[in-house]
């Protein structure tokens, strides 16, 4: 699923008026990070207030990265034209920002992984029948992106998340309360999951080496001469420098041996997804209320501006099924010089990852240890949901994970 689109859900999960406060006004008027301090401190913790810390860990993961992004300048160009989650969330332009750092981008990513960890903590500890009902007010998120201490503008959770949260089009959410029972607690501990799998994929190729080489070479290359213009107007020289520099990022960064430890809990962080996804849309079958729903079952109505068929949870659990079967190895990933017969093992790439060789995956003869005979992947159950939700796809799966 799309990147961008899916961190951005993802961070829309917060508790609301539950326990002994309204944590939602605690968010509004302290702020995420000084919240989550006073859950945390609570010694015998409700199934809300373990389902508002998983939150709040959660977004508090998203919000130090966002920091760490203003703190190096990583507002715009190659943060964005990534499309990695996080990276590319837009933020204002920090006008003194310190000298950019390359390892800042594994270290915000690497505190990603351990504020998810904290997350999954709390989350785990919510059992099928741990009663909860916990509320948000959109408007009372927001992200301390400047580390000022107090909100400030275009610091809102729906200013930096908002058209992801609609997929570009739709009502906006300010204004909308939601309640989240004991079912959210998995999907967002399947979100919590994906991201942690990302984060781990990035980490187990160590970019920042490779984006300091380039960023060395471009700052070289510059000071020889400035950078020329097209005459006849045709393309912008500065746009173009940017892409093939991006790409030589991820070709540099990809090349060599990638972390086994981490490619490995990558592939176990997938899993965990898909099987909190089941518990989900388990729990979401039981429920008989009817109150301001997140994703609702087919006798519910969301509080989103979003229409939900009545098969979604089938259909998109399919998908996942699909997915699954990739993850296992029992289902295979085409390649381009095999028949319909055979194809590349992806669990076995994720359980030992042989040394990158651009040259040698195109050609093949590095990937042979990982080709096989067996059953190709299917697309048909993506086609099914994509029709369903009549061509919003991209949409829904931002809702859904």
């Amino acid at each position: 699923m799309e990147p961008f689109l899916s961190t951005c859900a993802a961070i829309a999960v917060i508790s609301g008026t539950a326990g002994p406060g309204d944590y939602s006004t605690m968010i509004a008027t302290d702020g995420l990070r000084a919240t989550e301090a006073a859950l945390a401190a609570r010694t015998d913790p409700t199934p809300d207030d373990l389902f508002a810390l998983g939150g709040l860990r959660f977004l508090g993961a998203i919000e130090r990265a966002l920091q760490l992004r203003y703190q190096n300048g990583m507002s715009h160009g190659f943060a964005v034209m990534a499309d990695i989650p996080v990276l590319r969330l837009p933020i204002e332009e920090n006008p003194s920002p310190v000298p950019f750092d390359p390892a800042a981008i594994e270290a915000m990513f690497l505190g990603i992984t351990q504020d998810m960890t904290g997350a999954l903590a709390a989350l785990d500890q919510i059992g099928d029948d741990d009663a909860l009902g916990v509320s948000i007010r959109t408007d009372d998120l927001w992200f301390d992106i400047n580390s000022s201490g107090q909100r400030d503008e275009c610091e809102g959770m729906l200013d930096v998340v908002g058209l992801g949260l609609t997929g570009g089009f739709g009502e906006p959410l300010n204004g909308i309360t939601i309640r989240f029972d004991t079912a959210d607690a998995a999907w967002l501990s399947a979100y919590a999951h994906l991201l942690s799998g990302i984060s781990e994929t990035v980490l187990a190729f160590q970019p920042a080496e490779a984006i300091g080489r380039v960023l060395d070479s471009r700052a070289a290359i510059e000071a020889l001469s400035p950078l020329g213009h097209d005459s006849m107007g045709y393309m912008d020289m500065q746009e173009i420098t940017k892409i093939v520099d991006l790409v030589t990022m991820f070709v540099y960064a990809l090349e060599g041996q990638p972390d086994i430890d981490r490619s490995r809990a990558a592939h176990a962080h997938f899993q965990a997804m898909i099987a909190d996804n089941r518990v989900f849309w388990n729990r979401v079958a039981l429920e008989a209320d009817n109150d301001a729903e997140w994703i609702p079952n087919k006798s519910q109505t969301s509080a989103l501006p979003i229409d939900f068929p009545s098969d979604t949870g089938g259909a998109w659990l399919s998908v996942l099924a699909e997915l699954e079967g990739v993850l296992r190895g029992d289902v295979l990933i085409p390649y381009w010089t095999l028949g319909d017969g055979a194809g590349i093992n992806m669990a076995k790439l994720f359980q030992d990852p042989p040394p990158v060789d651009i040259v040698g995956f195109v050609q093949g003869g590095a990937l042979v240890p990982y080709m096989e005979r067996g059953r190709l992947v299917s697309f048909e159950a993506l086609q099914r949901f994509q029709e369903m939700v009549r061509g919003n796809a991209g949409l829904y799966m931002i809702i859904l994970n």
